[in-house]
């Protein structure tokens, strides 16, 4: 009886994980081209990154245009957030459905206003990439577009110079 009692305990322990795995709500800020600020349906404000992208910053070329892309996509729409952990700053990763359909992941790549991933590409999204780049589309149309991650090194290796 004890053991049932505990494994009924573990299922609904189990249960309430998964079920905090996703969160749903309203986009209310756009922060840049990978980056939301939503307000869920339990009226908490949530900073989401999009997973297995990243966008120009936004003093890169192409930084605008990712951020107002998205803002297209998925301001003041109702999302679902399935959540894929944090970034090193405590950022929430996380895949974005909007109104149940749109991934605008797949968006952002198509349009070459994203790379994909640096860790771990995801094979799909290198696929949309490599068609983007082909194309000459967004980003792609500069001969040595700069990546974001080696821009933000730069950039932080330019502020350890100037102190």
């Amino acid at each position: 009886m004890k053991k049932t009692g505990l494994m009924l305990v573990g299922v609904m322990v189990s249960l309430l994980v998964c079920a905090n795995d996703e969160i749903s709500g309203r986009v209310v800020a756009v922060i840049d081209g990978n980056t939301i600020e939503m307000l869920g349906e339990d009226h908490e404000t949530y900073k989401i990154m999009l997973h297995g992208i990243d966008c120009p910053e936004l003093a890169q070329a192409y930084g605008e245009s990712a951020k107002q892309h998205l803002e297209k996509l998925v301001l003041d729409k109702s999302v679902t957030v399935q959540l894929k952990g944090k970034d090193r700053w405590g950022v929430r990763l996380g895949v974005i459905t909007v109104e149940n359909t749109l991934d605008p992941r797949h968006l952002l790549l198509a349009e070459g206003l994203a790379w994909t991933s640096e860790v771990n590409p995801n094979p799909d999204f290198e696929i949309m990439k490599e068609e983007a780049r082909e194309k000459g589309k967004g980003l792609w149309k500069a001969d040595s577009p700069v990546a974001p991650w080696i821009f933000r090194r730069q950039q932080t290796m330019a502020q350890f110079k100037s102190s």
